[in-house]
């Protein structure tokens, strides 16, 4: 019962926003009592901290699942991009800048499990393009990494509107790739940039 109230609530607050869902409309929704939410969650921060916790580790999957089909580094970015829109699409206001502005508590500590994902994924992402001659070898690592995440990491926090989040996004990895890649990586950057807008 305590995954069904999880799952329904954290659809309802990404649908909704996290402001306004309130417990009796999760009971009311999901046909219990009250009485039955607070048996598992003993108020609704605890329950948004809980489903945020999952949303994570389902997203956290989904990227794994992406760099298992083993695309070249950039293609490798662009179907994560696609990922992030296929999974928000639906959702009017971005989920990040609500649980920021209503939350900022739990928007801590879910940034502080996403950087540490994003850290390696994005490291790892930079290593396989120097590797596949798509990235320059000179590339700063560190420096790299730490400013597409902070890049992404703006726009999710200061951006009301979940469509705005995914154009932004894409240009930002269109300005992180153009800053790392040879004149190879170039060519394959246009050709996933050609791919958006067919």
């Amino acid at each position: 019962m305590k995954d069904k109230i999880i799952k329904k609530a954290t659809d309802m607050f990404l649908k909704l926003g996290f402001k306004s869902v309130t417990m009796d409309d999760i009971a009311c929704e999901m046909c219990i009592s009250k009485k039955t939410i607070y048996k598992y969650f003993s108020n609704k921060e605890k329950l948004i901290e809980e489903g945020t916790e999952v949303v994570h580790q389902k997203i956290h999957n989904l990227m794994e699942e992406v760099i298992a089909k083993n695309y070249n580094a950039i293609e490798e970015n662009f179907e994560m991009r696609k990922m992030f829109k296929e999974m928000f699409q639906s959702f009017d206001h971005s989920p990040a800048y609500q649980l920021k502005k209503h939350y900022p508590e739990i928007y801590e500590k879910m940034m502080a499990n996403e950087i540490e994902d994003c850290n390696h994924i994005f490291t790892q992402n930079i290593m396989k393009g120097i590797h596949q001659g798509l990235y320059r070898s000179t590339v700063d690592l560190e420096v790299s990494v730490q400013f597409y995440y902070t890049l992404i990491f703006y726009i999710n926090e200061n951006t009301q509107l979940e469509r705005e989040v995914h154009q932004l996004e894409t240009k930002a990895l269109e300005y992180h790739t153009r800053a790392i890649a040879t004149p190879q990586g170039i060519i394959e950057l246009e050709k996933q940039l050609s791919k958006l807008n067919t």
